[in-house]
């Protein structure tokens, strides 16, 4: 492994001068004359009134999550209990080995758990893992900043909003994360490659229009590839980058540069490992770091106690009665319905990809195991940001609701300080680790869209790992302007080839669901009816 970092590395030094290239400003400009067409026609709105202006893509992102949410009989509320039970592992025996197997006809003659045949369940990772590494490409900047952001624009009301976003969300994930899995490919090695490349492939071949289905893959596989390299990979190092320098107070043109290359090397380590050893990371990392930010949250709210109340109000008041100036009610749930949309990324597809490693036989049980994945980035740890903000701002004043805001870290920085001093530090300390989990995790991401285009192999592989370091210097070094716009642009293009072939395919899902609903009954059944030496002897 050292030697293949030390190649990496040797090709990634050559290029840093580019990263502080006086001609980084030409390139935005050029970058912008050539793309902005696109990133206008990614984020632009469909004028309903003269005031009320809606981004269609949000609607796309919205509309599919009602559709599964109704679908599925409302799987983000009915599952949730179940989802919780998956990921203590309650049913990784028939998971594993299938419920047939286990509890199937257990009289005489039947089968003899000794001489099975290992048909052990294909994929890489647990669903604490799988959960985890999806988790950190989307629990971030986002929900530190980007709640700020939202609140700066649609006032307390947003936060409703956001949580309607979430909640609508958890149906999104769970239906294309039981694609990610009903469709993957194991290669001979075991390695697991799967997402919305391969079930739009694949699945929409069985439905006898896999021209289209291969169109719309190739679409996706290009769109996540180029949003690795910008929201996933950029932007966080761009941030991180930011924050560390604000902290140490660290001037000159190579403060960034330095950054960038240390960050560039703590990826590289974990991304040479693929998806086990990304997960390994992430299932540490990402309970660790949210851990030490909701607790951080729950000081201040229980220090502010009485106040909670109020919040609530505020935020409820806010949803259907907003504050003059802030659009009106439209106005004030786009904001919310936005911010909880994009930072969870449900329909987008990307968790897709990594919920596709898992372990399992029944596709539905990860797709379960996804549904909490708004849940926790969105209900949880979005609205504890927001309650923050808005009970500290009661007293603090340090935000005007109605004007919006750049800098969202700051805001809340500000407002953790008030309570706890100083929390600021580890806060900034939160963005790093944030920036560095969403990385890995998206240069996964990435890999994936790049394999399904150019091939598999470790030649293929070094490539794109190669690019993938190359622009975390990058990112961490200059202002990045039109390049992240358009990288956002592509992450949130990958919602229209996703969506149309989820919708598609839901009927495949549904059935998937059934399967493994039915599996979970029979072996309840089967245990209460007495049959467990079997799964003693395992």
């Amino acid at each position: 492994m050292k030697k293949y970092l030390l190649s990496i590395l040797t090709l990634i030094l050559p290029l840093l001068t580019f990263a502080q290239d006086s001609t980084a400003d030409s390139i935005d400009a050029v970058f912008k004359k050539y793309t902005g067409w696109f990133v206008e026609g990614i984020f632009s709105e469909i004028p309903f009134t003269d005031t009320i202006k809606i981004p269609w893509v949000l609607l796309v992102l919205i509309g599919g999550a009602l559709f599964f949410t109704i679908y599925f009989k409302f799987i983000n509320f009915t599952g949730f209990r179940t989802a919780i039970k998956v990921v203590q592992g309650k049913y990784e025996d028939i998971e594993k080995h299938g419920v047939d197997t286990l509890y199937g006809d257990q009289t005489p003659g039947g089968n003899i758990f000794e001489t099975i045949k290992d048909e052990g369940a294909d994929g890489e990772v647990s669903h604490f893992q799988a959960l985890t590494a999806a988790l950190s490409a989307t629990v971030g900047l986002g929900n530190i900043a980007g709640v700020a952001v939202a609140l700066s624009i649609g006032g307390p009301g947003a936060t409703f909003w956001m949580i309607i976003a979430g909640l609508l969300g958890m149906a999104s994930k769970f239906a294309e994360c039981t694609l990610g899995v009903k469709y993957r490919d194991v290669g001979e090695d075991g390695t697991v490659y799967g997402g919305p490349m391969y079930y739009l492939t694949k699945g929409l071949k069985e439905k006898g229009v896999g021209g289209i289905g291969k169109i719309l893959a190739v679409l996706f596989a290009i769109f996540v590839v180029g949003g690795s390299f910008g929201g996933g990979n950029m932007f966080q190092a761009n941030q991180a980058a930011a924050q560390f320098t604000k902290l140490f107070d660290l001037t000159g043109d190579n403060a960034g540069m330095y950054f960038g290359i240390v960050m560039a090397v703590l990826v590289a380590v974990v991304i040479i490992g693929g998806i086990k050893r990304i997960a390994s990371v992430t299932e540490k990392v990402v309970p660790f770091m949210a851990g030490i930010y909701v607790l951080a949250a729950l000081i201040i709210l229980f220090a502010n106690f009485t106040l909670i109340d109020d919040a609530f109000a505020a935020i409820f008041n806010g949803a259907f009665t907003p504050l003059a100036g802030l659009g009106g009610v439209i106005g004030v749930m786009i904001q919310g319905v936005r911010r909880g949309a994009f930072s969870n990324e449900a329909g987008v597809g990307s968790a897709a990809i990594a919920h596709s490693a898992v372990r399992t036989k029944y596709p539905a049980s990860e797709g379960i195991v996804a549904l909490l994945e708004p849940f926790v980035d969105t209900v949880v740890i979005c609205t504890m940001t927001a309650l923050v903000i808005v009970i500290t701002n009661f007293d603090g004043g340090f935000m005007e609701y109605g004007v919006e805001i750049k800098e969202g870290v700051e805001i809340t920085a500000t407002a953790f300080d008030t309570v706890i001093p100083h929390f600021s530090i580890v806060l900034t300390i939160a963005v790093i680790l944030f920036a560095f989990s969403t990385m890995i995790s998206w240069s996964y991401y990435g890999m994936q869209g790049w394999v399904f285009l150019f091939g598999k192999g470790k030649v293929t592989d070094l490539v794109y790992k190669v690019l993938f370091l190359f622009f975390v210097v990058v990112g961490a070094s200059i202002s990045l302007g039109a390049v992240i716009d358009f990288s956002d642009a592509m992450i949130f293009a990958m919602v229209v080839p996703n969506i149309i072939g989820v919708v598609m395919l839901s009927p495949v899902i549904k059935k998937e669901l059934i399967k493994y609903m039915n599996a979970i009954n029979k072996k309840e059944d089967a245990i209460e009816d007495g049959a467990t030496d079997l799964v003693d002897k395992m």
